[in-house]
């Protein structure tokens, strides 16, 4: 079997991001992955584990324009997508675009920010688009949300809201590095600054070629048929509160073919859509007891449904 074209570039930015992000190569494919697809990401964790390097990371290693935006609790959502200012000269309100008008933005602590500016990302992520007193901007292409976001306990967040929650294809958890890993951190140069040196592997035009050749990979039928038995599992078993949405599933089956073209294949495979289904369905799932699943569960619940 031929590889896709572009696997081979995909795969040297991969080998470049571990570089930066040291001992983290499932994590480092699964955000490659949710861009490819076209998705945005959503990376849950402690504070200093990385987080907003990996972003900056991403965005040198692809060649993406890059914006940063920290959310706090005063944050309002024109700081974010821009505003209309009157011009005495002209006598007409001139549009200044937000941050948001970027091709990779990182929602740094987003839930730190209120519901209102949380909010103001979900036209932005859903129709790549921003409307502003009647108007309607429409946003680089490729668009990219990175968000990272701390732990719930933790004083001062507010929590995603599940329609936002939604809008993220993929979400993971860096953890601490393993000691080896840990060592040459400690003992290398700042990572940070790392990530502010890297090379752009690919650039936006190629990038975009190379989604253009993930959504060609081959999904049959009976790929078809399994993902449908992991949907009734998520939504007849009693343990959730509401199952898996059809957006969900085609997410999946996006993330489930670029994970099959970074792995060199032409075609979607059971094991692609293994690899992808804790990353995009544990965000979207709620047990009728405990709230969020651990990865534990959905993990059980992935080996507990055969594979047609």
């Amino acid at each position: 079997m031929t590889a896709p074209a572009g696997t081979a570039l995909a795969l040297q930015a991969l080998t470049q991001l571990e570089s930066v992000i040291l001992g983290k190569r499932t994590q480092l494919r699964l955000a490659l992955t949710c861009l490819l697809a076209r998705g945005h990401l959503l990376i849950e964790d402690l504070p200093g584990v990385g987080k907003t390097t990996l972003a900056h990371a991403l965005s040198r290693t692809l060649g993406l324009e890059f914006q940063r935006v920290q959310f706090t609790s005063d944050l309002l959502p024109s700081d974010l997508i821009g505003v209309s200012v009157f011009e005495r000269e002209s006598g007409r309100f001139r549009f200044h675009p937000g941050p948001v008008f970027t091709q990779v933005l990182l929602a740094d602590e987003i839930n730190r920010a209120t519901p209102k500016a949380q909010s103001a990302l979900l036209e932005a992520m859903e129709e790549g688009q921003v409307s502003v007193d009647g108007e309607t901007h429409p946003l680089p292409e490729p668009f990219f949300v990175i968000a990272t976001q701390n732990p719930s306990e933790q004083l001062g967040t507010f929590g995603l809201p599940e329609s936002q929650l939604d809008r993220f294809l993929i979400t993971l958890t860096l953890g601490y590095p393993d000691p080896a890993a840990e060592r040459e951190l400690l003992m290398g140069v700042s990572r940070h600054e790392l990530a502010r040196t890297l090379p752009a592997v690919l650039d936006p035009a190629t990038l975009q070629r190379a989604q253009a050749e993930v959504s060609r990979v081959h999904v049959s039928a009976a790929l078809v048929e399994y993902v449908q038995v992991l949907l009734r599992a998520t939504r007849e078993g009693g343990s959730f509160q509401a199952g898996l949405s059809p957006r969900a599933a085609l997410g999946l089956i996006s993330a489930a073919r670029a994970w099959a073209w970074l792995g060199g294949r032409n075609m979607v495979l059971p094991e692609d859509v293994q690899a992808v289904f804790p990353a995009v369905a544990t965000h979207r799932l709620l047990l009728r007891a405990t709230g969020r699943p651990g990865p534990d569960t959905v993990r059980a619940l992935l080996e507990s449904v055969p594979i047609p």
